[in-house]
């Protein structure tokens, strides 16, 4: 059982002069939380509607974005979909593909992986400020904007600033891996969840789960979400939370509301 505790380090204050995108973290979990098997030989174990969920969800978004593992792993492209789904964000205003952004602190994001194989839409690589400059230029020759963080480890704060400011970020869907995801909850950087919840159990310590990195020692310091919505559709529950402490000043203006 977690137990309370008197203090909590918080993260920087959300307030600023450029607002910070509005950021979705989209995951398929199994009942006992994980998002993949201990041998990550599953990558996708939800239904066709949760796919098709998926593509809705990223069809509002400015920008994807996702662990270097997690896209070298899936085979993952971070693609639109279909025409339908691009000739809604044109409808919509925004442009025809997001912003592909991969987070690779080293920047050894492989050369093999699959989306650079998918020309089109900008591909953006956040690595820390360690990584060595020869593995950055061959990200840059690859096609990749890398953008650098300012300190050893990556600052999302910082990164989230520049890419609002560099390619108008105003919605960016999250997608994993784990790590990721607790790296952007740690930085209080996450304003929504969107969960599928999938009738399985893949059990063991190994598996990774929707975070999967230092988080929160004691209770005080757990991220708070409310829940804002339940859907069912077969056996699956698709689950949104948001924002409980009502402290986000990160604001989704200018995009496409949330779809339901």
């Amino acid at each position: 059982m977690a137990t309370p505790c008197s203090c909590s380090e918080k993260g920087p204050p959300r307030s600023g002069v450029q607002p910070l995108p509005y950021v979705v973290i989209n995951m398929a979990m199994t009942a006992d939380a994980k998002v993949a098997t201990a041998g990550r030989e599953v990558t996708t174990f939800g239904s066709p509607h949760d796919q098709r969920a998926l593509y809705a969800l990223r069809a509002t978004a400015d920008a994807l974005l996702c662990g270097a593992r997690t896209v070298e792993e899936t085979g993952a492209t971070l693609g639109t979909g279909s025409a339908e789904h691009r000739a809604a964000r044109r409808r919509a205003g925004l442009a025809e593909d997001p912003v592909r952004v991969v987070v690779s602190g080293s920047a050894s994001l492989s050369s093999e992986a699959e989306l650079w194989k998918h020309p089109g839409a900008p591909i953006v690589v956040l690595v820390d400020g360690t990584a060595p400059a020869a593995q950055r230029e061959r990200l840059s020759r690859l096609g990749a904007e890398v953008w650098v963080s300012p300190g050893d480890r990556l600052d999302f704060t910082a990164a989230l600033a520049w890419l609002a400011e560099r390619h108008g970020i105003r919605r960016l869907v999250a997608e994993g891996g784990g790590r990721v995801n607790a790296a952007l909850l740690a930085a209080d950087r996450v304003d929504e969840l969107r969960l599928t919840w999938v009738p399985r159990i893949f059990g063991g310590q190994a598996a990774p789960t929707l975070a999967d990195g230092p988080l929160a020692g004691c209770l005080a310091e757990a991220v708070p979400f409310r829940l804002a919505q339940v859907r069912s559709v077969g056996a699956e529950r698709f689950l949104r939370f948001v924002r409980r402490n009502g402290a986000i000043t990160s604001s989704p203006a200018g995009s496409i509301p949330p779809r339901s």
